[in-house]
């Protein structure tokens, strides 16, 4: 590549929790650069959590931290041409693109939830994924799946 890797910048810590990772997911969420209001609806899916919650000794946010977790891949296919063919290569995940495809799955498949708030789509979304179920949880295997699938042709990595 020629051009220069661009400079990570420094995230502010959210004012609720003091957490960089709550900041990064709440970006994630937002929509035309409404924070404010994605603070609100994180910080309120998270207090259906509290109310909903059946491990006690867990706050919310550890619970949104395990719902994370649950739904991070540790690999991915990606295509690469080798002799005319395409082939879906496994490979391993970067610890930075796990957590980004973790919320932007959490957040995409919390969307698509029929609940009435985006607050409660995803307070609902974030309790299946602590318990391993719902939809991201799913696309996480599927990812896997794919990448056992394709194991074969591992030799070919980049």
């Amino acid at each position: 590549m020629r051009k220069t890797k661009a400079k990570k910048r420094p995230l502010l810590p959210d004012p609720k929790f003091n957490d960089q990772l709550v900041t990064r997911f709440v970006n994630n969420l937002m929509k035309d650069g409404k924070k404010s209001i994605a603070f609100k609806i994180f910080y309120d899916a998270l207090d259906i959590v509290e109310t909903k919650k059946e491990n006690q000794e867990k706050t919310s946010l550890e619970i949104w931290k395990d719902a994370l977790e649950n739904v991070m891949p540790h690999v991915e296919v990606r295509s690469r041409r080798v002799g005319g063919a395409n082939f879906q290569i496994p490979m391993p995940i970067r610890p930075d693109r796990k957590i980004s495809m973790a919320m932007k799955w959490l957040i995409k498949y919390s969307r698509d939830r029929n609940e009435k708030s985006m607050s409660q789509k995803l307070a609902a979304e974030i309790i299946a994924a602590a318990k391993e179920e719902g939809a991201a949880v799913k696309k996480k295997t599927d990812t896997h799946r794919m990448a056992e699938a394709n194991k074969a042709f591992s030799h070919f990595k980049f």
